[in-house]
């Protein structure tokens, strides 16, 4: 299996094609991702990638698979990045 890009080989990208510096670079990538968090709340959407949502999850009863005991697991806010169909269309073969 491939090995995951890091954040320097990402902006090395980004900056080599928009034909700007990496620091440019690193500017553009920190607002994306610092409007994300801020946008998260409403839905953010990255075009063609996907979207961020705030989703509730209900309250429901769990198992320990250590001791088998039965748990309840308290209702909570989750974030969740649901992928734009062209991103599926992109990436996964087709059938």
């Amino acid at each position: 299996m491939a090995k995951s890009m890091t954040k320097s080989q990402i902006l090395s990208e980004i900056a080599e094609a928009a034909g700007i510096t990496k620091k440019q670079a690193a500017a553009a990538l920190e607002s994306l991702v610092g409007q994300a968090y801020k946008g998260a709340k409403n839905a953010f959407t990255i075009p063609g990638l996907g979207k961020l949502v705030l989703v509730n999850r209900k309250a429901r009863m769990g198992r320990n698979p250590a001791t088998g005991e039965t748990i309840s697991i308290p209702a909570k806010k989750v974030v969740k990045f649901r992928l734009a169909k062209a991103c599926k269309d992109a990436v996964l073969p087709k059938k």
